[in-house]
């Protein structure tokens, strides 16, 4: 375990928090992961955990991509019946409460085996144990990510070798939304989704598995989430250590950076929070990048994935 978990279980949060000068939220973070006695666990397609959503908003009509070390995520927004007869875009997903509504579709999907997916009450209540907030402007939030997703299509771009191969698809074929305003529903805003065929598919052959415990340390934080999830995909699959530069990191987790030392501290201090949530986590950080280590990962796969 790190400093920070070993510093918690030796003297306690508080005095950790007096005596210890690391950062609170780090301390914040690996307090709440290790005081977590759910032993939930989620689901994650591994391209999500190489190539992520933006964290802010882009204008509604502008596209998304990013890339990371061997996958190039594309995503394009959907668009909606607008006045006098012209669509209108609506914008791609970003942020917490995106990648949170997608791991719980995901999640939900693999746990039922269906593509089938009951919200409402059900996505309420995980997202209560999450320690989200679902009233007032909170489930306005996660609505407007909803239909975003809904209505995107995405493209992967998956590298092995010299060869490329492309996944073309939307998320979900078909979601039910309910009026807001309506109360006599009883439920939060949606009754159910079905994820499309082929990303179904592509979830069954290639999950991460991750601990919920980490997920509601870091549920307001997009860029730790994304940091957790990438290491929980990595490390457990390397055979040595293995070097990433921060070059390399920039593209995948900083591309709103116009400069490098900006990213390189805005990364440092999301990685604390990522390790904070991940104890078993070995990673060095230099000059130059960080070295990744072989790790036990959060939670044994249940099925190994072959999209490395």
């Amino acid at each position: 375990m790190g400093t920070v978990h070993d510093l918690l279980e030796a003297k306690g949060k508080q005095q950790a928090l007096l005596q210890s000068g690391l950062d609170r939220r780090e301390i914040e973070a690996a307090a709440a992961y290790l005081a977590d006695e759910d032993s939930g666990i989620g689901f994650l397609y591994s391209g999500w955990c190489q190539a992520a959503l933006p964290h802010r908003r882009l204008p509604d009509s502008q596209g998304w991509q990013i890339t990371g070390e061997r996958v190039t995520l594309v995503v394009e927004p959907g668009m909606k019946a607008g006045a006098a007869g012209k669509p209108v875009h609506i914008g791609v997903p970003y942020g917490s409460r995106a990648r949170l509504i997608l791991l719980y579709l995901q999640s939900e999907a693999l746990r039922t085996g269906s593509r089938e997916i009951e919200l409402g009450k059900s996505l309420r209540g995980w997202l209560l144990r999450l320690g989200i907030p679902v009233g007032g402007k909170s489930v306005e939030a996660v609505r407007e990510q909803a239909e975003r997703i809904s209505r995107c299509k995405l493209t992967f771009e998956v590298k092995a070798g010299i060869s490329k191969g492309l996944v073309n698809q939307t998320i979900v074929d078909t979601a039910l939304f309910l009026d807001l305003e309506d109360e006599t529903q009883g439920s939060l805003f949606v009754e159910r989704a079905r994820l499309s065929e082929g990303f179904f598919e592509q979830l069954k052959k290639h999950p991460v598995p991750l601990e919920e415990a980490a997920i509601k340390a870091l549920n307001n934080n997009s860029m730790a989430l994304d940091i957790y999830a990438w290491l929980a995909y990595r490390l457990h699959a390397l055979k040595g250590p293995t070097p990433v530069s921060w070059r390399a990191l920039r593209p995948q987790f900083g591309m709103a950076f116009g400069r490098m030392d900006n990213f390189r501290a805005r990364y440092l201090d999301n990685l604390k929070l990522a390790l904070a949530v991940y104890p078993m986590a070995k990673v060095e950080v230099d000059e130059s990048g960080l070295t990744l280590h072989p790790s036990r990962p959060p939670v044994v796969p249940r099925a190994k994935s072959s999209l490395r």
